[in-house]
């Protein structure tokens, strides 16, 4: 079952779950990496494990979304998954951040019957691609504020097929900013004061930055920022990428007057330099700490077919464990 509706279908439909301990195999295509991991409910002290993870570069001459990035794709994904940890072929999976349409508007003041189509017409001339190609996931918020999100149905295809011929089975088609709110709220805010406190998180990838600002799962705001970790070795471009996350606060502070940002989280763990995130944080003058997702679990002793070394692992997983856990 897929998360996303056709455009006429724009319903509230939850992410399926899963009654077991052992959770679906979560996975990140993303537009320069694919990442595969599964967790699991242990019942100790920190509560989640690692069962297996495992990630690949996309090939520079691989264009992302062609027919040759789809093959590769299937191989990857057949790749990663063979190492016999992983339990079973449930796959809750997410669109790449480059082929999402997220918007937020005020909740139309319709009928129920009429909402959907109240929606999509407030919508439907912003989409980078035709209206009638798209299918339409919205998420109320608070303050009666809807975050909309919108992929294309031939992406959506696309993505299908390719678990298909992986042989895996797709439980649900997510998207990253829910993805990112669960592995916050799983793994990073755990206690009581978390419920109630506003933060930012961000995921910083190889040539964007994913932000979201949530109260625990509830979902805010979300905005993908086309500046990543590839571009951040000059000063400037992290100057640029702080004004773009200040115009993000003065969004959302247009929108949910009442709440205050507490804190920000940097969720891409060792994949970002440090220094990075600290003069980002001291820039944006907001306190902040490193969400390390592989910190926050407890790892298997390693063998021949874990290829994850905490230590020295460059992989951001952020996306990739919300999936798992969802």
């Amino acid at each position: 079952m897929a998360w996303f509706l056709s455009n006429r279908t724009c319903l509230k439909v939850p992410i399926l779950r899963l009654a077991a301990k052992c959770g679906p195999i979560g996975v990140d295509i993303g537009d320069d990496t694919l990442t595969v991991v599964q967790l699991e409910n242990n019942g100790k002290s920190k509560g989640i494990s690692l069962i297996s993870g495992d990630s690949k570069d996309r090939p520079e001459d691989v264009k992302p979304g062609s027919s040759d990035w789809q093959i590769w794709a299937i191989e990857a994904i057949r790749e990663l998954t063979s190492n016999g940890r992983f339990r079973g072929r449930d796959v809750i999976a997410a669109m790449p951040a480059s082929g999402v349409f997220i918007d937020h508007i005020k909740m139309p003041k319709v009928n129920d019957d009429k909402l959907q189509d109240a929606i999509f017409s407030k919508i439907k001339q912003k989409l980078p691609f035709e209206p009638d190609d798209a299918m339409i996931k919205y998420i109320p918020t608070e303050a009666d504020n809807v975050l909309v999100i919108a992929v294309e149905r031939k992406i959506i295809d696309r993505h299908l097929a390719i678990y298909e011929e992986a042989n895996l089975h797709i439980k649900s088609i997510a998207v990253w900013p829910v993805a990112l709110a669960n592995a916050y709220t799983k793994l990073f805010g755990r206690r009581e004061v978390d419920i109630e406190a506003v933060v930012m998180l961000l995921d910083i990838e190889t040539n964007y930055t994913n932000v979201v600002i949530c109260r625990a799962k509830t979902l805010l705001f979300a905005r993908s920022i086309p500046i990543g970790a590839r571009q951040l070795d000059a000063d400037e471009i992290v100057t640029r990428l702080v004004l773009e996350l200040n115009v993000c606060r003065r969004h959302f502070g247009s929108m949910y007057r009442e709440a205050q940002i507490g804190r920000l989280i940097f969720l891409s763990g060792r994949a970002v330099d440090r220094d990075i995130c600290t003069t980002i944080a001291k820039q944006l003058e907001m306190p902040a700490q490193m969400g390390d997702c592989l910190a926050a679990v407890e790892m298997p002793v390693c063998g021949d077919d874990l290829e994850i070394d905490r230590r020295s692992c460059q992989v951001n997983w952020a996306t990739a464990f919300g999936l798992s856990l969802l």
